[in-house]
């Protein structure tokens, strides 16, 4: 009689169906491991097979005493504290902490507990520094070449598309505190495209789009905070894309696009040019 081959179960689930039989698992990946084994013949057969161990080295090891002994017991610790005496028990030493033997799955975990107390320590910073670099204006250029980059590769460069400015100017009425100018640029080779609304350095702000060619145009605009932004003109390139930033009528500017340094500064111009003071 031939004997059916043993499975070997998934890879990524030999930790949690240890983790399961162990009952060391949270409520969310005990759900996931009992799911998985009603899915899985390999991991359910493991499973069994790593009860079915368990048992047999949990079987015959266990022996109740006898009522006759348990009451002898009783009666004899009951005597030694009629008389005062501390009971025998009690006179037992209690093992060394370290000769508790600890199972080799709990030992793991908690040897990994100070990494674990690290990582959480470093998110919590790389969570806080954002937030503090905003203030000092560092973290803005990075924060702006994210916008740029996430409107073009998440497909939502517009919320309204329209090369008419008088068709993206009245959108952001009422979505924001402010009016945000808007200029046809057209003849001068930067194609209106359209308008949305982002989330930069803790604040909505608005973002007109423009064209050049095959070059996309992000101008973010909010209104001008000179103590948080510093100074009122700034060019820098990150990661390859050039920013110009400028302040102008009560705003704050800021053009970013991978459009050579030259050429941005020629949009900037054009814009500014057009923008009432």
């Amino acid at each position: 009689m031939t004997t059916p081959a043993i499975r070997e179960p998934c890879a990524d689930q030999d930790l949690l169906l240890h983790g399961l039989l162990d009952g060391e698992l949270d409520a969310s990946n005990t759900l996931r491991a009992e799911a998985h084994l009603r899915e899985c013949r390999a991991c359910a057969a493991f499973y069994e097979r790593l009860k079915a161990g368990r048992q047999r080295r949990t079987s015959g090891v266990r022996h109740r005493a006898s009522d006759a002994l348990r009451e002898r017991v009783r009666a004899a610790l009951a005597a030694e504290v009629a008389s005062g005496a501390e009971p025998a028990c009690a006179a037992i030493p209690s093992p060394p902490a370290e000769a508790v033997p600890v199972p080799a799955r709990r030992r793991r975990m908690v040897e990994r507990w100070p990494v674990a107390l690290a990582l959480a320590a470093c998110l919590a910073m790389a969570a806080i520094l954002p937030r503090v670099g905003d203030r000092a204006g560092s973290a803005l250029p990075d924060e702006l070449v994210s916008g740029h980059v996430r409107s073009l590769l998440a497909s939502h460069l517009t919320d309204v598309t329209t090369s008419d400015q008088h068709g993206v100017k009245p959108w952001f009425s009422g979505k924001i505190s402010f009016a945000p100018p808007v200029v046809d640029l057209s003849e001068r080779g930067f194609a209106l495209v359209g308008g949305r609304l982002d989330y930069l350095g803790g604040r909505v702000v608005a973002a007109l789009v423009y064209k050049r060619r095959e070059h996309v145009i992000n101008l973010f605009i909010w209104p001008e905070t000179p103590a948080q932004d510093g100074d009122r003109s700034v060019r820098m390139s990150r990661e390859g894309y050039s920013l110009l930033r400028w302040t102008q009528a009560g705003l704050t500017f800021w053009a970013v696009s991978d459009l050579n340094p030259t050429e941005l500064q020629e949009f900037e111009q054009d814009f500014a040019d057009r923008v009432p003071s």
